[in-house]
């Protein structure tokens, strides 16, 4: 039976026929479509239960033979048209598999992650010149994020540097005009993966800076207004302030204080997880720069207005979740700053009865608040400070103004 007959070709065939887009002059045959067929079902099981993934798990050498599809130079692949085919159908379920929640999760990506050749394999395709299809950058961008969670695998990935300038390009280089959806997707996919690598990582923040006007390409991104990309701007900017502070240049703050007037006006009107990353780029910003993070709020006329913000934020999360698990940190990290830089401040935290709210928090601690996020109900890359330490440093700032006060009034 020949391939292109469509009365015999079974619909699901069909679909992966038409999905491909095979060229005519590279027929494939039913036993070449075989292991896409398989692939596609392993993903439907896999999206559908989380049992499904565990009796995956227990299929002797198949992820390694997933894997193995993601090769350009398989023994497994009879011709080029058949190699695009299974390529993608493997980097589809390796993704669907990096991306499943708890135990069994971590399970799978540890030995996705493990297997000799797939770092390898990856950076072979996104460093072939002829590999240009948009959707499989994606699929390799969202598996390399998801294996990111891992801080071993984290630091891996990070030794092979051509697999952090390639997702780089592929975030940077986006100018806004997308022929598809799924083209507008990946500079966002890997632009998360990023923010993952750089996550706890000073070697990768110090390869990702290595890129020239790194810093200042992210202000743009903060600047031109476009929602898709600026929350992941702002957070690998969050993360350049964190863990690779020394190896910012004057030109570099200089960047960072441009972006200042632009992220706290966001903050006044931004909710849950947006409102998350920009108080945690801000609170950096103000360590780093807090003279000029001062000018600013001065000039602006918004002091009050926006510690009366951080305050009423803070009253407002008093109960967490897994989308901003850690808001209630970034506003006691912004407050102990402004504090540290200016006691005036805590004047002002006073006015809006700040104690009263950091007291709420030490009364109120969260399991979920040990860390940055969540896949799921399980959290992953534990904070280094305990809340309790920051909940303490707060009233010890506010106590100190509030009897200093009460001193001057005697």
């Amino acid at each position: 039976m020949h391939i292109n007959d469509q009365r015999y070709i079974p619909r699901i065939w069909q679909r992966i026929l038409e999905y491909w887009s095979i060229p005519k002059e590279q027929p494939l045959t039913d036993d070449d479509l075989l292991p896409a067929l398989g692939m596609s079902i392993i993903y439907s099981l896999a999206e559908c239960d989380q049992n499904n993934c565990v009796e995956i798990d227990k299929v002797t050498d198949l992820i390694p033979k997933i894997i193995g599809f993601t090769s350009f130079r398989s023994a497994m692949v009879n011709s080029e048209a058949q190699q695009k085919v299974l390529l993608k159908s493997s980097l589809k379920v390796l993704q669907r598999l990096t991306s499943i929640e708890g135990e069994i999760g971590i399970t799978l990506r540890y030995k996705i992650s493990k297997h000799p050749f797939l770092l390898r394999n990856l950076a072979e395709i996104l460093g072939d010149s002829s590999s240009n299809n948009q959707e499989l950058r994606r699929l390799m961008a969202g598996i390399l994020r998801n294996l990111a969670i891992d801080k071993d695998t984290r630091q891996e990935i990070g030794q092979m540097k051509m697999l952090i300038t390639r997702l780089m390009k592929a975030f940077l280089d986006s100018n806004g005009s997308f022929s598809s959806n799924v083209d507008c997707l990946l500079p966002k996919v890997a632009g998360q993966a990023l923010v993952m690598l750089s996550s706890e990582n000073s070697h990768n923040c110090f390869v990702m800076l290595k890129e020239l006007d790194f810093v200042n390409k992210l202000k743009n991104m903060i600047l031109i207004h476009d929602d898709k990309y600026i929350y992941v701007a702002a957070s690998l900017l969050r993360n350049m302030c964190l863990h690779a502070q020394h190896e910012l240049t004057e030109s570099d703050l200089k960047e960072l204080s441009h972006t200042l007037r632009e992220v706290l006006e966001r903050i006044i009107d931004a909710e849950g997880a947006e409102l998350e990353i920009l108080i945690g780029l801000s609170s950096q910003i103000c360590k780093l720069i807090p003279e000029e993070f001062a000018q600013e709020l001065e000039h602006g006329q918004i002091k009050r207005r926006f510690i009366k913000r951080l305050v009423d934020a803070l009253n407002a999360n008093m109960k967490q979740n897994a989308h901003c698990p850690g808001i209630r940190r970034v506003i006691l990290e912004q407050s102990i700053y402004m504090m540290e830089c200016n006691s005036r401040n805590a004047k002002c935290f006073n006015e809006f009865r700040m104690m009263d709210s950091v007291s709420m928090v030490e009364e109120t601690p969260s399991r979920a608040e040990k860390y940055m996020f969540f896949l799921g109900d399980m959290g992953f890359m534990e904070c280094k400070t305990a809340l309790s330490a920051l909940v303490d440093r707060a009233k010890e700032l506010i106590s100190r103004q509030w009897l200093h006060d009460i001193n001057s009034a005697n």
